[in-house]
């Protein structure tokens, strides 16, 4: 029976389709020019001597518009603005020192979420349940189990990043769905974006920590002491990225691998908690 139903699942479809949408809230559009991965789809602009003489950064708050996700809670889009703003700080500290949106630095990023598809909250509830049976399974290695492919979100942003004199230097327009195979599944309609939008603040990151294309190259990115320590839980390097609150860590691994919310681990923004 475990084994038809896997059967059944490689024949579909293994992951969301993200396209790329623009909202008109970037200062600039032109020059953008298609950049790839594997799993997202991207066109950015970069220029890389005006990032390298950039020192401190700051991030502003992540637009998540009601009207762009409906069927998404206001908890749930405040959640995933801020794991977008929490990745990127992480992702930033290792090239820049980042600072808090009031304080004045070299360079300011502003995203904005475009489009965002909810989880199949069932679908995903089913995955989780079978991954977890799996493990059960006495077999001499591990079988890994796809997540069924249906009800897969997906997640578009747009960002940039502006200069003291509100010059753009950087650009890029993000999408990405979630993969059967790749992505973990959770019992809330966020799941997916939630889990993207973090890829989407290491991904950004990355085009202005390097001043190149994050997809381009064959290179291994080996994370830092700092970041390591970030994601799981621990104090970021620098305060201004307390005010995203920290990584839910071990709890958040340990949820995800049960198919709970992301809702039920991570707390949130500091800003928002109540006292």
């Amino acid at each position: 029976m475990f084994l038809a139903m896997l059967a059944i699942v490689s024949l579909l479809p293994g992951c969301a389709t993200a396209p790329l949408v623009q909202a008109g809230g970037l200062s600039s559009y032109d020059g953008l020019k298609p950049s790839d991965g594997k799993v997202t789809k991207s066109r950015l602009h970069v220029r890389k001597e005006q990032l390298a003489a950039a020192k401190t950064i700051n991030i502003a708050p992540t637009a998540f518009p009601p009207n762009v996700a409906p069927t998404l809670s206001n908890e749930q889009r405040v959640l995933v603005a801020n794991a977008v703003n929490r990745a990127l700080c992480v992702s930033l500290s290792d090239r820049f020192k980042v600072v808090t949106p009031d304080v004045p630095a070299d360079l300011t990023v502003r995203a904005a979420v475009t489009r965002a598809t909810e989880t199949d909250e069932v679908a995903a509830g089913i995955s989780a349940a079978t991954s977890i049976g799996a493990s059960f399974v006495d077999t001499s290695v591990p079988i890994p189990v796809p997540r069924i492919p249906i009800g897969l979100g997906d997640l578009s942003i747009e960002a940039e990043a502006i200069d003291r004199s509100g010059r753009q230097q950087a650009a890029m327009v993000w999408g990405r769905g979630a993969a059967a195979f790749f992505s973990t599944p959770r019992a809330s309609k966020a799941s997916d974006a939630y889990d993207l939008a973090g890829a989407f603040g290491d991904d950004f990151a990355n085009l202005l920590n390097k001043g190149e294309s994050p997809f381009e190259g064959v290179g291994i990115d080996i994370p830092s002491w700092d970041k390591i320590g970030s994601k799981m839980g621990l104090a970021p390097k620098y305060a201004a990225c307390e005010n995203y609150g920290r990584a839910p860590g071990i709890a958040g691994l340990v949820g995800g691998k049960l198919g709970l919310p992301p809702e039920w681990t991570d707390d949130g923004p500091k800003v928002a908690r109540k006292p």
